[in-house]
C-alpha cells in the first residue's frame, strides 16, 4: 500500500463492510519547514465515514479544507462490521476516543498515516 487510494481500495474488497476512523493532526513545535522530523501531534478533528462515502482522497482534502482547520497528517484506523453492514456513526465514537487517546501519548503504529497528498508516511517515534 502506498496512498490512500491504495486503502479505500483494500478497504472496499473486505469480506465485511468497514468505516474508516480518520484522526487529522497537526505538527506542533516543529516551525522548520526544511527538517518535516520532529514536533508533537496534535489531534484537531476526527470523523468517520464507509470507504463508498469517501470518493476520493481529493474529496476528503476538500471536505477537511471546508472545516478551515489547519492539519498536517490524517491517522486513519479501520473498524470491521458483520458481513456487508458496516459498523453505525455510533458504534465508532468509542474507538475515535481510544484512537485520539493514543495519538496523544505518542502511540501511532497501530494506525496508517498520510500526508495532505495522501501519500502514506511510516512514523517513527523521536529518541531523546
Amino acid at each position: 500500500m502506498e496512498n490512500f487510494s491504495d486503502l479505500l481500495t483494500m478497504a472496499k474488497s473486505q469480506p465485511d463492510a468497514q468505516r474508516l476512523l480518520m484522526v487529522f493532526v497537526a505538527i506542533d513545535g516543529n516551525e522548520s519547514n526544511e527538517n518535516p522530523q520532529g514536533g508533537y501531534l496534535t489531534p484537531i478533528m476526527c470523523v468517520d465515514k464507509t470507504p463508498d462515502e469517501i470518493v476520493s482522497f481529493e474529496s476528503l482534502l476538500a471536505e477537511s479544507d471546508n472545516t478551515g482547520q489547519k492539519w498536517d497528517l490524517v491517522f486513519v484506523g479501520a473498524l470491521s462490521g458483520k458481513g456487508s453492514i458496516a459498523p453505525s456513526n455510533t458504534d465508532a465514537n468509542k474507538p475515535l476516543d481510544a484512537m485520539i487517546a493514543k495519538i496523544n501519548m505518542g502511540m501511532v503504529s497501530d494506525y496508517l498515516a498520510f500526508n495532505k497528498q495522501g501519500e502514506i508516511l511510516e512514523m517513527t517515534p523521536n529518541s531523546q
